[in-house]
């Protein structure tokens, strides 16, 4: 079988891109593990599946490197957004599209006849822990402690479209998160797995944010962790609403506002690698 595809990333949120307008791909949860290897295949935290929508302009699919479908991907979105306008499919700068986490609007930024950036209104946050989910029986879970590996930490469980357990500590550049990560993912507590923030806060408007992310590892940004961090953050008096957070990652920078109307938006870049062919 020969697929052509394109490399495209989120401030380094690397996804492999498939144009499905015109047919879905088969066993796509297979073709993930196979193509997301960096060394036997194409490399990528996962694939992504661009598909027409009933209810919105185009719907996308999203599969990370161990093959599990993902609910949604903030960084992954702005990259279809621009897909899907710099190869002409459509001329609209605002878009619906459709995910597992809802539908989500997106407004490109044009430079020079491409996308540059994207804006995207995330929806609301979720913060009831059997939404998210998370096995408690309280109203929500901000600021709970949670023994992981014999050591106390206090979480703030976010969903944004995916399941986040949020932790602000000093010193995130130190830690060993190969080591904890799995950890937090893998814990019972979180019975679909978990996202999980590692969070520094620098100013009351600029967070830095390492990401343990279900089913594919450490990432260099996650879009829907950088919105629940500036969440928590809000939520845990660090940061306040209706300002804009800067979330540094380490593979760049995404703006987020938690807006008065309850929404989350987050604009950061979109970037295409190449485009390629490959027989799988």
């Amino acid at each position: 079988m020969r697929l052509s595809f394109t490399k495209m990333h989120g401030i380094g949120n690397d996804y492999v891109y498939f144009n499905c307008l015109d047919g879905e791909l088969k066993n796509p949860n297979e073709l993930s593990v196979l193509l997301s290897d960096r060394h036997f295949g194409i490399g990528g935290d996962g694939i992504i599946l661009i598909l027409p929508s009933k209810v919105a302009d185009y719907r996308m699919r999203m599969f990370n490197a161990d093959g599990s479908e993902g609910k949604m991907c903030g960084n992954g979105i702005r990259c279809v957004g621009k897909y899907i306008y710099d190869n002409g499919i459509t001329k609209k700068t605002s878009l619906l599209i459709e995910t597992l986490g809802g539908i989500k609007k997106l407004n490109l930024e044009i430079k020079d006849g491409l996308v540059d950036a994207v804006e995207v209104n995330m929806g609301k946050p979720d913060l009831k822990p059997s939404d998210i989910p998370v096995l408690s029986d309280s109203e929500d879970f901000i600021n709970r402690p949670v023994s992981v590996d014999g050591r106390e930490y206090f979480i703030t469980a976010v969903s944004m479209g995916n399941p986040h357990a949020v932790i602000f500590c000093d010193g995130v550049d130190s830690l060993d998160l190969p080591a904890i990560g799995p950890k937090f993912e893998n814990n019972p507590l979180f019975p679909e797995r978990i996202n999980t923030e590692f969070v520094e806060v620098l100013a009351e408007d600029h967070i830095k944010m390492r990401v343990w992310e279900r089913g594919s590892g450490e990432t260099l940004a996650c879009g829907t962790g950088a919105c629940a961090s500036a969440v928590a953050s809000v939520l845990n008096g660090k940061c306040r609403k209706d300002t804009e957070i800067t979330v540094s990652l380490l593979g760049g920078d995404l703006k987020i506002r938690w807006l008065a109307d309850g929404t989350v938006t987050m604009k950061g870049p979109a970037t295409k690698v190449f485009d390629g062919v490959i027989d799988c």
